[in-house]
């Protein structure tokens, strides 16, 4: 029974519009399937993950559902929630290579008023339970989300860089920003007058501010995915895939294996897939699932909407109407 169980899926081979015979394999299923470009797990996140081989995947990157009662998941007692979580992440570590990672992207748990931030509970379960040595963690802010009453808004969350040893994967050339001034110079020693940068750009400073195109600094400036985002699907809580290929881009190499356990519409698996990564990406949800294939299909016909990466943060030039002060706020004044 339990092999036939885990044989439940079917296979599809996408072929690019382009006319170069170039090809996706895909497997939908509740298992893991070998040699494919792309499974799109249909089933329970740690059983799917139980099926796939030790030290498989390069990169683990998701956002886990937050237990704030969204409509993927049901809101239960924090505990229960770690509990469920921490197995998901035993199983993550088991999985990765030796010079793998794991990104996990999260937000604030919500009780009674009172914000509970994920990233710390995650960090115990990674670091002090897991023995993962934490690389970075990053702060991705975002311009807009719904406006508190009650406290300061919130406006950014935390994406955990994590390592399994010190020999891990990071493509720094892959990630470098221009220059900010290219033709600084030497001032002293053999080097004297001679320009002191790297000419593929500069190591991505661990500074707070925003510079738009230095996305790799520790605030990346990329915009979340709300109604009028290019990527927006019917998920409530959508990964924009940029954030991804930024991840994948440092992470991992072409033809690695890049994983996402809470996969929802097929963000990540689209990310890696557009990086020439082979993807895996798990929900139990069959409507998201095939929202996810139904996107992979429109990536390989050219139709794939997307923000690309790099693309600058539209900035209004204050003639647009809702960049205006509105007259009922004037008349306010006056009177």
């Amino acid at each position: 029974m339990e092999k036939e169980k885990r044989l439940n899926f079917r296979e599809e081979k996408l072929y690019f519009s382009d006319l170069s015979g170039r090809y996706i394999t895909v497997a939908i299923g509740n298992s893991y399937v070998e040699g494919k470009d792309l499974i799109l797990g249909l089933a329970d996140s740690l059983e799917f993950l139980k099926t796939v081989p030790d030290e498989s995947v390069k990169l683990v990157v998701t956002s886990p559902p937050y237990n704030i009662g969204k409509v993927y998941e049901e809101r239960v007692k924090l505990e229960e929630y770690l509990n469920y979580q921490r197995k998901v992440a035993e199983e993550c570590k088991r999985i990765i290579t030796e010079d793998g990672s794991i990104a996990w992207e999260v937000g604030n748990y919500i009780y009674n008023g009172e914000i509970f931030p994920l990233d710390y509970f995650f960090y115990r379960i990674f670091k002090e339970e897991l023995g993962l040595k934490m690389r970075n963690r990053i702060i991705w802010r975002f311009g807009h989300g719904l406006h508190a009453s009650k406290r300061f808004s919130g406006r950014y969350e935390t994406i955990s860089w994590f390592t399994k040893s010190d020999h891990y994967t990071f493509n720094l050339d892959a990630v470098r920003v221009p220059q900010k001034y290219p033709g600084k110079t030497s001032y002293k020693g053999r080097n004297h007058g001679r320009p002191s940068g790297n000419p593929l750009g500069k190591n991505p400073e661990d500074v707070w501010d925003i510079v738009l195109q230095d996305w790799e600094e520790q605030i990346w400036d990329i915009p979340n995915v709300k109604s009028n985002h290019p990527e927006k699907t019917i998920h409530p809580a959508q990964f924009p895939i940029e954030l991804v290929q930024r991840l994948i881009l440092a992470l991992t190499n072409e033809n690695d294996t890049v994983l996402d356990p809470f996969g929802g519409v097929g963000s990540s698996a689209l990310a890696a897939l557009l990086l020439n990564r082979r993807a895996i990406s798990v929900d139990r949800d069959e409507n998201y699932t095939m929202i996810a294939l139904e996107r992979v299909k429109a990536l390989v016909n050219g139709t794939l909407k997307i923000r690309k990466i790099g693309t600058r943060i539209y900035v209004p030039t204050g003639k647009e109407k809702v960049a205006k002060i509105p007259k009922e706020w004037l008349k306010n004044e006056s009177s």
